[in-house]
């Protein structure tokens, strides 16, 4: 517990610093962060398969481009150049007919990588786009996504009976999901009625908060399915005692893409 205490204390010093001041700053850290994801993500798949090196450059490559092309935006428009997008398929689907042999590379290994990839990038490029937007809106992703977990966690850990999918999360219970969820939605409803916006309709507001929360938990439960496919506990040890930066950002990528999703209606 000492060693995960310390270490949420120097992310945070590093991380609050960095997410005040934006900008530049905020789009090199997520693009650090999209790198090391990725690593975590080859890796993982290497715990069962050595992929090609050549197949792990380009995808770094691809990965650089897909972020580089989006990262710098100050709306919520994500542009997709189709021929980064096109060299991206042909490039990872060619060799899987040129190695000859699947077990170097494969069609499962091309798609594998092909969704890891856009699915990262994606997502990494969705926190930049948030946090140029507005700072007030990325705190209130963060509140509803760290509340949820936190809550969850403490009510599961005191009347938690009942586990939810035990073969993927054998911790998680329902009650600790419907704690979570109440403290997530309260909180961040209240933040965003006193920060962003205080003529919103709460009902509207807090079904978007609900929507959220539990988009959020379902983002660790497919985390946590990746991890108990490959047999492993986390991505990886990069920060002592809590994992790997996936471990960390698997409910906040969810939340991302949940709130991009609804974005029209807020």
């Amino acid at each position: 517990m000492k060693t995960r205490t310390i270490s949420a204390i120097l992310m945070l010093s590093v991380f609050i610093p960095v997410l005040y001041l934006g900008g530049i700053w905020f789009d090199i850290a997520v693009f650090i962060l999209a790198l090391l994801s990725l690593k975590e993500f080859i890796d993982m798949k290497e715990t069962k398969k050595r992929l090609p090196i050549f197949v792990k450059l380009i995808s770094y490559l691809f990965m650089t481009l897909l972020i580089a092309t989006n990262i710098i935006s100050e709306n919520a428009n994500l542009e997709i150049d189709f021929r980064i997008l096109s060299a991206f398929f042909l490039t990872f689907l060619i060799p899987t007919v040129l190695y000859h042999d699947r077990s170097k590379y494969s069609i499962n290994d091309a798609y594998y990588l092909i969704g890891g990839i856009f699915f990262l990038s994606l997502s990494f490029v969705l926190l930049s786009i948030v946090r140029n937007v507005r700072l007030a809106l990325i705190i209130y992703l963060f509140l509803i996504t760290i509340l949820t977990d936190t809550f969850a966690y403490l009510t599961g850990l005191l009347i938690g009976k009942h586990k939810m999918i035990e073969s993927v999360s054998p911790k998680k219970t329902w009650e600790g999901s419907i704690g979570g969820t109440i403290m997530g939605v309260f909180v961040s409803t209240v933040f965003y009625l006193t920060i962003i916006d205080p003529y919103i309709n709460i009902i509207k507001i807090s079904l978007v908060g609900l929507f959220l929360s539990i988009i959020a938990q379902f983002g660790d439960l497919v985390f946590s399915s990746i991890k108990r496919y490959f047999g492993k506990k986390d991505f990886s040890n990069l920060i002592p005692g809590h994992g790997g930066i996936l471990d960390r950002l698997d409910s906040i990528i969810f939340v991302l893409l949940g709130f991009m999703f609804i974005w029209t209606i807020l």
